[in-house]
């Protein structure tokens, strides 16, 4: 006899309550409330504060300052309004997220199991590996062109590097690996220092950022769609939430988690609006043309002095070292969240082999690519930007079903008005999506967009 609905539905939702209590059950003992009760403000915002700024965060690599300085190379300051476009769609996102990992205790791809089965589970998570894969590489090589700026050489950097962030997800802590990536965000503060140094006119800078202008050239509005695409992306929501449900965070510091997610929204499209800012002050209205961001570091040293070249590159530097390590721990994390086998940075080896062994064999091949001599990593780059365009609708699809699922999330589902916002960033995401896809389709059966 075929099982009804309703009892799967039981079934289902009776599974998922046994995994979120085992899950809490395996918490610390000293939860964030009980560590600073009695406490408010700042002290309590700090105690809570990292998922959603690392995450954040962690979309401006390699792969995001590339697409910062092309814009800022080719258009100038006119695409600066898109910023605070971006600040709220990626708030609106990120809080949604924060708040299934507050209220569930469970990872996204948890949820989506438990929810929708584990073919979607299982799709999503291969396309998500496999877009995971080539954006670490990207990354390591984003770790190799910075070092090119300042003269050292990839064989010694891109090793060196990668053996930097294994020890410190291997050995550390939870709250060790935490604090250094929120110090390597503070880094990302080196690009508000480029800017000051590149002398825009502030008058037009607050301008630009006021006045939206719609690019008719294609090619312009195909900047659009990869500045757009590359603030959002699928890792970084996979992430926070895991992030979030392996700290502990319970409901009653929920307004300090949506703080922090907002908060990691803002500083994000701050730091990327600055990259934009120096760029056109120096690059663009000297009309020096460039294709990565290690080509302007470069070209800085000549137009704003060595220094702003340097930071520059430093600032290349710690993202793509951010990036190199927040996307083998959320492969890690999304795989053992679908097989069930134990995960989270600051266990021992022998308590979690599996999570460990994915995040090694990731680190290992992204740097190891990176060395292979004559290697193009262009490609690998492409590809990896149109996995994550392929898979983010989905994901974002997924997250606003389950945060409107009240049987998970009770008075802590959407909202009316909560849910009007988010159909609408989700649709002009899509629109966008589907214009970088096509244009991509075009250009390979030889249809030229420019």
């Amino acid at each position: 006899m075929r099982e009804v609905p309703s009892v799967r539905v039981a079934a289902h939702t009776a599974q998922a309550g046994a995994r979120r209590a085992a899950r809490r059950a395996r918490r610390p003992v000293l939860r964030l409330r009980e560590r600073f009760r009695g406490r408010a403000g700042l002290v309590a915002f700090l105690a809570v504060l990292g998922p959603g700024l690392i995450a954040g965060m962690a979309g401006n690599d390699a792969g995001g300052i590339t697409t910062y300085t092309v814009v800022g190379a080719e258009t100038g300051l006119t695409l600066l309004w898109l910023f605070p476009v971006m600040i709220v769609i990626l708030a609106v996102v990120q809080e949604m997220v924060g708040r299934l990992g507050v209220v569930t205790g469970q990872g996204l791809s948890d949820l989506i199991r438990d929810r929708f089965g584990v073919r979607w589970t299982a799709f999503a998570m291969l396309v998500l590996l496999v877009a995971n894969v080539a954006q670490t590489i990207t990354e390591f090589a984003g770790v190799s062109a910075a070092g090119s700026v300042v003269g050292i050489p990839a064989i010694l950097l891109v090793p060196a590097s990668a053996a930097l962030l294994w020890a410190l997800v291997l050995f550390a802590s939870r709250r060790t690996v935490e604090r250094v990536f929120v110090l390597t965000v503070i880094v990302f503060a080196l690009y508000i220092v480029s800017a000051v140094l590149a002398h825009p006119d502030w008058g037009e800078v607050a301008r630009a950022l006021v006045t939206p202008t719609l690019p008719t050239d294609p090619a312009v509005l195909l900047l659009v769609v990869a500045l757009v695409g590359t603030t959002i992306t699928p890792f970084m929501q996979f992430y926070l939430q895991s992030a979030v449900a392996e700290k502990g965070i319970g409901t009653d510091e929920l307004g300090l988690e949506r703080a922090d997610a907002i908060f990691g929204a803002v500083w994000t499209n701050v730091i990327a609006a600055f990259i934009v800012v120096a760029v056109a002050a120096t690059l663009f209205v000297n009309g020096i043309k460039v294709e990565t961001a290690a080509d302007a570091a470069a070209a800085l040293e000549p137009v704003a002095g060595e220094l702003a070249s340097v930071i520059f590159a430093i600032g290349l530097f710690g993202a793509s070292m951010l990036a190199a390590t927040i996307l083998p721990i959320t492969t890690a994390f999304v795989i053992c969240e679908a097989f069930g086998w134990e995960s989270g940075v600051g266990k021992r080896f022998r308590d979690a082999p599996a999570f460990f062994g994915i995040f090694t064999f990731l680190v290992v091949l992204g740097a190891a690519v990176v060395l292979v001599p004559g290697l193009d990593p262009i490609p690998l780059i492409i590809g990896a930007q149109y996995l994550q365009g392929l898979l983010l609708p989905i994901v974002l699809v997924f997250i606003v079903l389950l945060v409107n699922d009240r049987r998970l999330m009770g008075r802590y589902a959407n909202g009316r008005g909560m849910n009007i916002l988010t159909w609408g960033c989700i649709g002009l995401v899509v629109i966008l999506d589907v214009a970088l896809i096509g244009s991509a389709m075009g250009e390979a059966v030889g249809i030229s967009v420019g």
